[in-house]
């Protein structure tokens, strides 16, 4: 006779079998490693309320929000866990630093440096890491290190470190993370440059890093003392808003006033395929664009009827006198789902701005859509502008992000 619990169990493995499918169908995992740890580690032993068919989900499981209903700790999803693990490339024996605890990420990383190697995980959240503490030893991962702390000053007792992964989205690459990697060492870490987060995978070039790898990624933010939030200017009371990373210096009413105008748009001749990404060309134009910002909205008919950006929650906008554009696209063949770029502009300079971002839209086309992409370097303290022509200069509290693109 079957338990209830043995089924239960039965099912959960089933269904993580099917999850590990999709993920390998999707290209999220390709190493077999990466494979076997999805396999091994019970997913919903760290998502207890939630049903097994949501724990095992290709989605976030949010499990923690503030007085505002943010969520501000979650069970990442799966694809993404395995994205920044792949770009992790652990190996068995390694030391490895999580930062930003949930456990199951830990546990991941535990499967893949086996029993000769060493995961610690870090939370500013005494209830995360109590969480997290208390999921591990269910699951049988009991010698993960799972520390209470500021992560801004990593965790010197159990350094130095061979991989470190941050799980959190985070503006800046603190000192301290640099003096616990080890030489040959690699910062997997979803860093925020000009409000567009990518998760970086970081290694030591002299004495800066480079990234090797990026990819687009999304993480409830960091706590304590690295925070550092965005400036939101709302437009439109809830509706529409622009995001800045930057202290750029903004005429809020003008701004309300120019949305108010009739809208101009302009089209590139652009075009792209409903499946394929363009997260390049929003890193491009964050790259080329001096007052730049992004674009938001709420996902309501009133305010599609203000603003169609090309994405809802973040779409890169150019900043005038008096007035904005931003990105968008329309269908031009619904039968291959086809879609052209264009931009969309408001104000009194509504008509230069559309100009230069589709400008900058043929650009990128041109000259880097198929190429390699950016190249991102991560350097400590200030850098000279005029000792680093066509680059963007993005300052940080402790860095400089620098970002070429290679035709």
């Amino acid at each position: 006779m079957v338990t209830t619990a043995a089924a239960e169990s039965a099912h959960a493995d089933a269904l993580r079998q099917v999850l590990v499918e999709e993920l390998l169908a999707a290209g999220s995992i390709t190493a077999p490693e990466v494979a076997a740890a999805f396999r091994a580690v019970p997913r919903h032993l760290f998502a207890p309320e939630v049903p097994l068919e949501q724990a095992y989900a290709n989605d976030v499981v949010r499990t923690k929000h503030d007085e505002h209903g943010v969520t501000i700790s979650s069970v990442s999803a799966p694809w993404l866990q395995a994205v920044m693990l792949e770009q992790a490339r652990i190996t068995p024996g390694m030391r490895c630093l999580e930062i930003g605890s949930g456990g199951y990420n830990a546990a991941l990383m535990a499967e893949l440096v086996g029993p000769g190697g060493e995961v610690t995980t870090v939370d500013i959240d005494a209830d995360v890491t109590d969480r997290a503490r208390r999921f591990l030893d269910t699951a049988g991962y009991g010698r993960v290190n799972v520390v209470l702390a500021d992560a801004e000053g990593g965790v010197p007792q159990h350094a130095p470190y061979d991989r470190i992964i941050v799980t959190v989205g985070v503006w800046d690459v603190p000192p301290a993370w640099w003096d616990q990697l080890s030489d040959d060492g690699r910062i997997v870490v979803p860093l925020r440059m000009r409000g567009l987060s990518r998760s970086l995978a970081l290694i030591r070039e002299g004495d800066h890093l480079v990234s090797v790898d990026h990819e687009m990624a999304g993480f409830v933010a960091v706590q304590g003392a690295g925070a550092h939030a965005e400036r939101l200017v709302t437009l439109h009371g809830e509706e529409v808003g622009l995001r800045f990373d930057d202290d750029q210096q903004v005429d809020v009413e003008a701004l309300r006033t120019a949305l108010r105008q009739p809208r101009v748009e302009k089209w590139s001749g652009v075009r792209f395929g409903g499946m394929e990404p363009f997260d390049g060309l929003f890193l491009w134009l964050a790259t080329s664009l001096d007052r730049f910002c992004l674009l938001s909205r709420a996902r309501t008919e009133t305010a599609r009827e203000l603003v169609d950006p090309a994405s809802p929650i973040a779409t890169p906008a150019l900043l005038g006198d008096g007035g904005f554009g931003y990105v968008a696209f329309r269908e031009v063949d619904p039968q291959e789902q086809t879609y052209e770029f264009g931009a969309y502009g408001h104000g009194p300079d509504a008509d230069g701005l559309t100009d230069r971002l589709v400008e900058q839209i043929r650009v990128w086309d041109r000259e880097h859509h198929h190429g390699p992409g950016a190249r991102i370097s991560i350097h400590p303290g200030s850098l000279p502008a005029a000792e680093h022509p066509a680059t963007r200069l993005i300052p940080k509290r402790h860095t400089t992000v620098k970002i070429s693109w290679r035709p």
